[in-house]
């Protein structure tokens, strides 16, 4: 019965379901960035590299033939990620033009050298190929200290045109009050994680509440395009 108890938060994690309101003190942004990634993952097809694939959450969403999935080379990577290749953080271990896809989700804020991180995956893409990427716009720090930047759309636009990349569609994911919503549950989950059963208690009781009552008045408010979680941006390489 544990087992199955602990199978099923684990799929709430990224997958989160009507259980993933008491068991995610995320619920709000990782379903949001699950039903843009759903939209265009029929996009994502051919060999693909996904580039910090950690567990693969959302392998089954694409249409590939080949799912490849890259981490920087550490021991924590090694032992609970779900890597295929793992590399040093500068170069990817492939030849160019190996891969008609490449994912990336929640990456390129961690990463110090964005231009030279995006030009690995332009090297490594062929000619037209497509890159899925998930970055977040509004959130706290995390996985410190490895959290080194935000992106707003314009930057972001920017920086992947500058990549030689063209923008094929953006998708602002959760963009409304739920922003707002999201930063109390995050809020309270970082004051609380640090002693476990606390957190489990909040994530049940307070943070369930937050989200039904947010989500029910975020019906009632109109959007906000310029305030939201998380970019998702389609792009093709230049040819």
């Amino acid at each position: 019965m544990l087992k199955f108890i602990k199978s099923i938060v684990l799929i709430n994690q990224f997958e989160p379901s009507f259980v993933g309101l008491f068991t995610n003190p995320f619920f709000i942004a990782r379903r949001g960035l699950m039903k843009s990634i759903k939209k265009l993952g029929a996009e994502v097809k051919g060999r693909t590299l996904d580039v910090g694939c950690g567990t693969k959450p959302y392998e089954k969403y694409f249409n590939c033939s080949e799912y490849i999935g890259l981490e920087i080379e550490t021991t924590i990577n090694r032992e609970l990620k779900k890597a295929d290749y793992f590399y040093d953080g500068k170069v990817f271990p492939f030849a160019d033009s190996e891969f008609e896809s490449v994912v990336t989700n929640q990456v390129l804020e961690h990463v110090f050298n964005p231009d030279d991180f995006l030009r690995e995956i332009n090297r490594v893409l062929k000619p037209g190929g497509k890159l899925l990427l998930t970055v977040p716009f509004v959130w706290d720090e995390h996985e410190q200290p490895y959290d080194y930047a935000r992106y707003s759309s314009f930057g972001l636009k920017s920086l992947l045109e500058k990549q030689g990349f063209e923008i094929i569609k953006h998708y602002k994911s959760v963009n409304d009050f739920r922003v707002l919503v999201q930063l109390i549950n995050a809020y309270l989950y970082k004051i609380t994680h640090r002693i476990p059963i606390l957190k489990q208690i909040t994530t049940v009781t307070l943070c369930a509440l937050v989200n039904f009552l947010g989500i029910s008045v975020s019906y009632l408010l109109p959007k906000n395009n310029d305030l939201y979680l998380d970019n998702v941006v389609l792009v093709r390489k230049k040819n």
